[in-house]
């Protein structure tokens, strides 16, 4: 299977807008390869199969997909999401192109009415589009645009040539010709809103309101993700159901499983699903534990091996055990969505700055590691440092409590260590037992502390907070009758 890789090769230059030459008085390109490539995207001149032998709602499903793998292309080259919008929304003949190149590559497969996954059609355009951007390189923009013709000769006004060329300025130029962004979302959504008295709603929106998903939710995930509206129910919906289902979910799982990563329905099960699950449990995914892995991050089936396979080599650089790594991707499963050079790693940097077990941490906490380090993380250290406790302090405190680091700043550290200023606790106690900050501040902490001030006497705050409700008061009684003996 090949790598479902979006990077921009290297060596190629971005293609933003903004570094377009100002002035263009003349784009030497071979009008031949368009006038041939659109030829052939038209006749089946290049083997692909007539567009009269797809259905209807398969080739609009396909051409959402063949969007969606371009739009995320041309942003993975520098443009924004509104130019990259604006662009797919100017290029439906290229669209089309792509579609017709999918029923070339994939020949075999239409015509034993085989659909294709979601996987096979980005392996099928992306090395095509990485082809397309070493042949063209900064003009690939005018040629998806103006495809099957070369991009239109173009000669900018004097007051454009002495301005540099910026997304802003480029909206404004072509902002009165651009469809609407969501025209494709209102398509997909007409197929199970606009009905005529008569008319059925889709089969496989029929089958997942019998599997207890809401309609607003559909709704909601088509809105998201407009192909899941032409996805059929036999080919790609109930297959992924039933495969779920064995695994062990609950049924009543299913309807969030999907809502959060419908693109699940687009995979091949055979080729893509269960392969990838396989390698999983071979990287250290409990295989008896894979409902509730999927359910805690269904996307972790839909990333490439690369991918998975980078995140574990960084667990196991950073000091864990295969038993322990195991552990992590189970307990934890969306660390795989992490970064490892743009999240990952920059965290466990941090934390090492601090005199942190990073491994420890890792894996007691590997949740800790998707926070942002400026918006969460130093923060939470300035917090600490500013209330008086040592750098030294705040690592053996992240030591016993790797989750202290995931509570929020205003809405929980804050409003605990206010009422902790109230006790009689010295602030040694935190370092101790800085799992204080996990407890519910009104339902466990200020309650016990409550019954056991009017019960006068003392005990550690380790004791207060996490002995069960009953060996709670016998600890009480226990100081009370203590107390009375002396």
């Amino acid at each position: 299977m090949k790598a479902c890789s979006f990077f921009k090769p290297s060596g190629f230059p971005s293609i933003s807008r903004s570094t377009f030459p100002h002035s263009r008085t003349e784009l030497i390109v071979p009008q031949k390869v368009f006038f041939l490539r659109a030829k052939h995207a038209e006749s089946g001149i290049d083997g692909s199969v007539s567009l009269r032998l797809v259905s209807p709602s398969l080739l609009a499903a396909e051409k959402e997909e063949a969007k969606a793998v371009l739009t995320l292309f041309l942003k993975k080259q520098g443009l924004s999401n509104a130019i990259a919008a604006r662009t797919i929304n100017k290029s439906d003949p290229f669209i089309d192109h792509l579609v017709s190149r999918l029923h070339s590559v994939h020949k075999a497969r239409y015509l034993v009415g085989r659909e294709l996954t979601t996987l096979e059609i980005r392996d099928a355009l992306i090395p095509y589009l990485e082809t397309l951007l070493e042949e063209y390189e900064a003009i690939l923009v005018d040629v998806v645009e103006n495809f099957p013709n070369p991009p239109v000769k173009e000669k900018l006004e004097e007051s454009v040539h002495k301005q540099p060329i910026t997304e802003n300025s480029i909206a404004l130029l072509s902002s009165s010709s651009i469809p609407s962004l969501d025209s494709k979302k209102l398509k997909a959504l007409a197929r199970i809103t606009d009905l005529s008295p008569t008319s059925k709603l889709p089969s496989h929106i029929v089958y997942l309101l019998e599997l207890g998903m809401e309609f607003n939710a559909i709704k909601e995930v088509i809105r998201k993700f407009p192909a899941f509206a032409y996805y059929s129910l036999d080919g790609k919906i109930k297959p992924v159901v039933e495969f779920l289902l064995d695994l062990g979910v609950p049924k009543e799982d299913i309807p969030t499983i999907l809502s959060k990563r419908p693109q699940l329905c687009g995979i091949s099960l055979t080729e893509n699903l269960i392969p990838t699950m396989k390698f999983l449990e071979e990287l250290g995914v409990d295989k008896k534990q894979w409902a509730k892995v999927i359910y805690r991050f269904p996307p972790l089936l839909t990333y490439s091996r690369q991918k998975l396979q980078a995140t574990v080599d960084f667990l196991y650089e950073m000091g864990l055990s295969s038993d322990n790594v195991s552990k992590v991707l189970t307990r934890c499963p969306n660390i795989i969505s992490y970064s490892v050079e743009e999240k990952l790693r920059p965290t466990a940097n941090y934390f090492r700055s601090l005199g942190v077990n990073v491994a420890l941490l890792l894996y007691r906490a590997p949740q800790t590691f998707g926070l942002s380090i400026e918006g969460n993380l130093k923060p939470v250290t300035e917090f600490f440092l500013e209330k008086g406790y040592s750098l030294e302090d705040v690592a053996i405190m992240v030591a016993r409590y790797g989750a202290l680091y995931t509570f929020s700043l205003p809405d929980n550290l804050m409003l605990k260590w206010e009422f902790f200023l109230t006790t009689f606790y010295p602030k040694t106690e935190l370092i101790k037992f800085p799992q204080y900050f996990g407890y519910s501040l009104e339902d466990r902490i200020k309650r016990r502390y409550e019954i056991m001030r009017k019960c006068e006497v003392k005990v550690l705050l380790n004791q207060m907070l996490s002995t069960s409700e009953d060996d709670f008061h016998v600890l009480l009684k226990k100081k009370m009758q203590k107390k009375a003996n002396v």
